[in-house]
């Protein structure tokens, strides 16, 4: 294989199974040694070690039978916020470091049954609030292509797990950018399936902003991971049955494209707006129609919104979970998204943020008319330093916000959550680490989205598997 082994894909890695040239146990060796080598500069996963002998044993005897299935023999690190019966559930924060998991998340009973092997678990912010990874229970969890900045939030555990290579699959959940923002700043994929494409666990399965999918290192990967996730569950009534496969297609013939170069009054820097207009060149190679366009949202519009429907749902749920008794005991940054969720309800009302989303769905709604997907930016700055809080707001290109998650657009398709988004790496900045461009397409059209991220990373190039463009080939010095 032309990466180290490591750094294989899970495409090749199922070829590799299925011609004798490696097994899953030698991957498994390969990935303990490599956590071994990166994880005291990464910190990206939980110190819980998950017994994998019998899967291991399973998926041998399954090859050597002929009998594989979808996911056979490849690892797969678990984002730790989805739970496993009879381990840890501590939502990130110390206050539930003695909590055991009494239930199963769907998907990742669904990873298990398709042969997928649960490798290890990954860190999180508290209660999965932050767009960066740092807490008391777990530390700092630094990114590995530039260890002075932070891998993004929630998923940030699993986004640089797998730019460390840690394994070839991830787990991630998004509710305001969480799969997308981590996947941005750690060079990787991760998708944001539409509002009940995947099941969940109640009552978050009913929050119309959150969904779980998958995270790896190339489009064909994540289609893979998806394909076993999507369907429905009766245990998840809002689930729906699944949709065809969805396919790393890159043709985008007759397809139309919005380049978002701009949103109302949010901050982007330079690096960042190229990033998107580089794009433009590899979409029309595949045989799209590119227009740039502008979304007029205004931050503080989206985030009162966002906080107003958090603060109905979320956040009361936080609230009751940690009881009044404890609220100094949480991080900065949980402390800062109750209290804005209190003020945006007190502010603007249920009824005020549904108006608001009906609004913002409805300009999305008007722009899908006339294309068949967005291409936007995921962050407005190239990277958060790691050893930085932010719970006194952030200034990106002249442009001030009272939290950190407030400059981040990805939370527009959290508000239009039946639209499928995709997070794919467009370019590196100047500081070293990724940026990524979140792909969004009309609601529940999810193949569009995965042709356009497609068509993305086959402009781009191979971005996993050289010294140029792997992250710790050779370590860099922890901090």
């Amino acid at each position: 294989m032309p990466a180290p082994l490591h750094y294989a894909t899970a495409t090749d890695l199922l070829a590799a199974y299925a011609d004798g040239s490696t097994t899953p146990t030698a991957v498994v060796e390969a990935l303990r040694a490599r956590i071994a080598e990166a994880e005291g500069t990464v910190n990206a996963l939980t110190p819980e070690v998950l017994d994998v002998d019998a899967a291991l044993a399973e998926s041998e005897r399954r090859w050597a039978e002929g009998t594989q299935r979808p996911l056979e023999g490849l690892p797969v690190v678990l984002k730790e916020e989805q739970p496993i019966e009879g381990h840890s559930a501590t939502e990130g924060t110390p206050l539930f470091k003695d909590v055991i998991a009494e239930e199963t998340h769907p998907l990742i009973t669904r990873i298990i049954e398709a042969g997928g092997i649960p490798f290890r678990r990954t860190t999180t912010p508290e209660f999965c609030i932050a767009a960066y990874t740092r807490g008391q229970l777990w530390g700092i969890t630094c990114n590995l292509w530039n260890p002075d900045y932070g891998v993004g939030g929630s998923s940030g555990g699993s986004g640089a797990a797998l730019a460390a290579g840690y394994a070839p699959l991830a787990t991630g959940s998004d509710i305001g950018g969480s799969t997308r923002i981590p996947a941005c700043f750690n060079g990787v994929v991760g998708y944001k399936p539409p509002f009940g494409r995947n099941a969940a666990l109640p009552p978050f399965n009913a929050d119309s902003y959150c969904t779980d999918g998958p995270m790896a290192r190339s489009v064909a990967d994540l289609a893979l991971l998806q394909n076993v996730m999507a369907g429905q569950e009766l245990s998840d009534p809002i689930s729906l049955p699944a949709p065809a496969p969805v396919r790393a297609d890159a043709g985008l013939s007759g397809r139309t494209v919005g380049l978002v170069t701009a949103i109302g009054d949010y901050g982007f820097e330079d690096e960042v707006i190229a990033a998107v207009r580089g794009t433009r060149a590899w979409l029309e190679a595949a045989g799209a129609t590119v227009e740039e366009v502008a979304l007029p949202f205004t931050h503080r519009q989206i985030m009162q919104i966002a906080w107003t429907h958090l603060g109905s749902i979320m956040m009361p749920f936080v609230a009751d979970e940690i009881g009044e008794d404890n609220f100094h005991l949480l991080e900065p940054y949980t402390r800062q998204a109750l209290r804005l969720a209190q003020e945006a309800v007190a502010d603007l009302g249920q009824l005020g943020g549904l108006l608001g989303e009906a609004e913002v769905q409805g300009v999305l709604g008007t722009l899908f008319e006339r294309y068949d997907s967005l291409v936007a930016p995921i962050s407005g700055t190239v990277g958060l330093l790691a050893d930085e809080y932010y719970e006194h707001g952030i200034s990106i290109a002249g442009e001030d916000y009272s939290s950190h998650i407030e400059s981040f657009p990805t939370v527009i398709f959290n508000i239009a959550n039946r639209c499928p988004v995709i997070s794919v790496p467009a370019a590196r900045s100047g500081v070293g680490v990724p940026i990524g461009v979140q792909v969004a397409a009309r609601p529940y059209d999810d193949q569009t989205a995965f042709s356009v991220a497609a068509a993305i990373e086959a402009g781009r190039g191979a971005w996993f598997g050289s010294e140029e463009h792997t992250p710790g080939l050779a370590v860099p010095a922890g901090k």
